[in-house]
């Protein structure tokens, strides 16, 4: 068991990393939730989403598509983090494969998605923005719903803060009351969440949804990222902090071109 305590806000949780033991096997509460942020993504299609022709795609072809970018995803987002992180699984290569405790990384996780989602929607003939747009609400919110496995871990906090929010851990020994870095990750994608629902039915454009997903993640990443003591690192470059710079460069830059074009369309009708 472990203790985390909110001593600002006056909490105090004792817990364990495994949810429950079925035949013999733990289930552990990393591995738990990450399947419940895929069960939130598929009840959100079925629940809110529930026309046919949003964006002109039809739900056979999200759901088929899902079949293979969930799965792909999660694969890329182990991937991603055993390659910056290779030196905890040199010895014991086995480890690998132990997803059930732990161990992903979401910009692995986002780009396994991309190119699955690509290759899926050539070979469908969909536009692959408007698809990519039709799943961008659902990934925000199983983001939001998967980062409290890293609260069951105890993981993916950061440093030391006197702040009200503060969560108090036991590391190597020692009492340590740091930034909950996964709960501002969680509240964020919440916030995204509720963004891109609101924007769907005001969608200007092909990509629109996917490009603010992309954009407002990165953006909140990059400052996040700076607090965690766990980050990927290359060299002495945070892996995670350099990708969100390059999102938000590449991302910004695009979306400030589509929206010039709409005030010089706009200039031109005046």
């Amino acid at each position: 068991m472990e203790q985390i305590t909110f001593p600002g806000l006056g909490l105090n949780f004792n817990i364990s990393r495994i949810a429950f033991t079925l035949f013999g096997v733990d289930i552990y509460w990393y591995a738990l939730l990450i399947m419940c942020s895929v069960a939130f993504g598929f009840a959100f299609l079925l629940l809110i989403k529930s026309k046919e022709d949003t964006f002109g795609i039809k739900k056979d072809d999200i759901f088929d598509g899902l079949l293979y970018i969930v799965p792909i995803s999660i694969i890329f987002g182990r991937a991603y983090y055993v390659i910056f992180n290779f030196d905890m699984f040199r010895n014991n290569l086995s480890n690998i494969f132990n997803i059930r405790a732990g161990g992903m990384a979401i910009y692995g996780t986002i780009i396994g998605g991309l190119i699955t989602l690509i290759l899926f929607c050539k070979k469908r003939k969909i536009k692959i923005l408007d698809f990519s747009d039709y799943i961008a609400p659902m990934l925000a919110l199983g983001q939001s719903v998967g980062r409290w496995g890293n609260f069951f871990n105890v993981e993916a906090y950061g440093t030391q803060t006197k702040l009200p929010w503060r969560m108090g851990i036991m590391e190597n020994g020692t009492y340590m009351e740091v930034h909950p870095t996964f709960l501002y990750e969680s509240i964020v994608t919440l916030f995204l969440f509720i963004l891109l629902i609101f924007l769907t039915k005001k969608r200007k454009y092909s990509g629109q949804l996917t490009y603010i997903y992309l954009f407002v993640y990165a953006f909140f990443r990059f400052f996040i990222e700076a607090l965690r003591t766990d980050s990927l690192m290359f060299y002495n470059l945070r892996v995670s902090a350099v990708v969100s710079i390059v999102v938000c460069v590449v991302v910004g830059s695009i979306l400030l071109k589509m929206h010039g074009f709409k005030k010089i369309g706009k200039n031109k009708e005046i």
